[in-house]
């Protein structure tokens, strides 16, 4: 392959210009949400998805707006044939910005008013983690199907609980791990596995390291109680990737540990952690972090890399600092050649697939047993955790 220079210029005057657009942030999107991970949400629907043009296929609403993510959750599901009727936010500021971008959505006064409406099929949320799993509860309760944020649970027995609802009801319970349903390149890398391009996968490394950004988060971000801990939170994503991309359907947490190595000043948050794990179908490697420098032009310089019997495929999910344009970049090396993949046109089919399980009560999008298994490991693995750094 051909090297990629770099244009350090090029690099500092994009980079400045993305950090003064950070600090403009907070002005443009209130105060009670997360603004870097909201404005990415938002581009990852500005490639070329079709629109969907036909009858609505399900009637869908929103209760709680307090993550940014919930803008692409709402972009998937009406992707699908979704039609947005209505939505519940606590937050007058968020609400304002969400209603100005979904105009077509009533505002209510209550989550009853969604709850006890019959012809209402699912529920989306992004409200603050530690009320995700009750509130999805009472979603299947009341007839409806649920896609929520991830972390979509925060402890072991609200897990539970979940479980047991969920299999009472038969409604869906499904967690947006939005860095495999939501990044091209990862479902790119998912086609080529499926093909078998690298042999069979060995193992997974996933980097999730994440821009602080601190004068832009609510209170609730800096409160483990409220957030579960570091690798509940954004390390779901990565057990998420692991069992789809080893097919494990079983899994030990062979260690992990997790630390507030930099930030004294909130004494429950942890800003680093990182997990082995091993399963029926490969090994595993994680690691997450608030650690990603003011410099870089993204929110954080995701990573995975899948490693298989005849090759490895590595994803920059968000930025390839060697000098390509924007994210979804694929690089893929095999027994026969090394490839470059643009992944920027690939269609992202979670939104449509999970219309279609709720309107043909299948299992495509996600089987209900891998969302629970992904969230259940990254909750034993934080339980099991060790402490190090500052005390936490």
């Amino acid at each position: 392959m051909k090297a990629f220079p770099f244009n350090r210029r090029r690099f500092i005057r994009e980079a400045a210009a993305t950090a003064a657009g950070f600090v403009a942030l907070p002005v443009l999107a209130g105060t009670s949400t997360d603004y870097i991970c909201e404005f990415d949400s938002v581009e990852h629907v500005s490639g070329s998805e079709k629109k969907y043009s036909g009858p609505p296929r399900i009637q869908f609403s929103v209760i709680g707006i307090n993550h940014g993510h919930i803008y692409s959750q709402v972009d998937a599901v009406i992707r699908g044939g979704g039609e947005f009727v209505s939505f519940f936010a606590k937050e007058p500021d968020l609400a304002a910005g969400f209603s100005k971008r979904f105009p077509q959505a009533k505002q209510v006064n209550d989550e009853k008013e969604i709850l006890e409406n019959k012809s209402i099929q699912l529920v989306l949320s992004s409200i603050i983690p530690d009320e995700r799993a009750p509130l999805g509860i009472r979603v299947m309760q009341h007839g409806k199907d649920y896609m929520v944020d991830k972390p979509g649970i925060i402890t072991l027995d609200q897990l539970a609980q979940a479980r047991k609802v969920q299999k009472q009801t038969g409604r869906i319970y499904s967690v947006m791990y939005s860095e495999r349903l939501e990044n091209r390149a990862t479902i790119k890398a998912g086609e080529l596995v499926k093909q078998g391009a690298i042999g069979k996968v060995i193992q997974t490394i996933g980097l999730g390291p994440h821009k602080m950004n601190a004068p832009t988060r609510p209170a609730w971000f800096f409160e483990r109680k409220h957030f579960g801990g570091i690798i509940t939170d954004i390390g779901s994503h990565q057990f998420d990737q692991y069992l789809f991309f080893t097919g494990s359907t079983r899994a030990d947490i062979v260690a992990s540990q997790v630390g507030n190595m930099h930030h004294p000043q909130y004494p429950t948050f942890e800003d680093f952690g990182d997990v082995m794990l091993s399963g029926d179908g490969g090994a595993g490697y994680i690691r997450v972090d608030w650690f990603t420098p003011g410099g870089l032009k993204s929110w954080g310089d995701g990573r995975l890399t899948i490693l298989g019997t005849d090759g490895y495929i590595e994803i920059r999910k968000n930025i390839d600092i060697a000098g390509r344009d924007g994210g979804n970049h694929l690089f893929m090396v095999n027994q026969k050649e090394t490839t470059y993949f643009d992944c920027s046109k690939v269609a992202m089919p979670y939104g449509e697939q999970l219309v279609d399980d709720i309107v043909n009560r299948t299992e495509t999008a996600m089987t209900q047993e891998h969302c629970f298994l992904a969230t259940e490991l990254a909750l034993k693995a934080q339980k099991q955790a060790k402490r190090i750094g500052n005390k936490v």
